[in-house]
């Protein structure tokens, strides 16, 4: 294994108070779940990764477990454990993706929940704040499709979504930031609860649950960096000027 790396230890900081932020938020209940964070680094085009290792849970984690892995290949540069298979997708969508710079994966309890009753194939959209933070469409994967053993399948899709759901396994969201990959985590769990909560009182009441329109859904993910990161698209359309 190469240690040919600089750890950047306010990098690991940054990982590991994400890391408590996941697992508080009740996303992690075993050595499953992972993050990973890009970081810039002479020599590798893709940049490097910050990441946790096979075996160690993210809410049990501390500094000494982060390892940091190459992109386009497994190869550990800092750190002597080895990551989970996992970590093959992430190292993936961070390839695919150079707008990326972190990815969360999660088995969340309720997005389980919600596929394994045989009753929904997506999350609806109820609220606003679903869409304009995700600013694309979650990509719904069938349950015997294994993406994390054969990264190379989300080659066709992964450019069109920010969040990719996982049936029967969990959910993997993506940002520009850690800080937006872990928004849009909770955001879309917070519109999966959402979903349960009335699709359960719309039963007792004998209504039908109110959900958004595909346009008015659209439209939404197009405003997105307009209503949550303003300056963000402030620069957009100034390059494309």
């Amino acid at each position: 294994m190469t240690q040919d790396i600089t750890f950047d230890a306010g990098v690991g900081q940054t990982f590991l108070r994400y890391a408590g932020l996941v697992a508080n938020r009740g996303y992690i209940h075993n050595t499953l779940g992972n993050m990973a964070i890009r970081v810039p680094s002479d020599g590798h085009p893709h940049g490097v990764t910050y990441t946790k290792p096979a075996g160690v849970s993210l809410e049990e984690m501390g500094m000494e477990d982060i390892v940091i892995t190459d992109i386009p290949t497994a190869d550990i540069l800092f750190g002597s454990e080895m990551t989970s298979v996992g970590h093959n997708l992430n190292r993936e969508i961070l390839r695919l993706r150079p707008d990326a710079n972190a990815v969360i994966h999660v088995h969340d309890n309720d997005t389980i929940a919600l596929f394994s009753s045989g009753g929904f194939s997506e999350v609806g959209v109820l609220s606003l704040d679903f869409p304009f933070v995700h600013g694309k469409p979650p990509y719904y994967l069938s349950a015997h499709i294994d993406v994390e053993q054969d990264a190379q399948l989300i080659g066709p899709f992964i450019g069109g979504t920010n969040c990719l759901v996982m049936i029967g396994h969990g959910v993997t969201t993506i940002g520009r930031t850690i800080s937006e990959a872990y928004h849009r985590l909770t955001a879309f769990t917070a519109e999966v609860k959402r979903v349960i909560l009335a699709e359960q009182l719309a039963a007792i009441k004998g209504t039908a649950v109110q959900y958004r329109s595909l346009e008015d859904i659209n439209q939404m993910y197009r405003l997105s960096d307009q209503v949550i990161y303003p300056d963000r698209a402030v620069d957009v359309m100034a390059q494309e000027k």
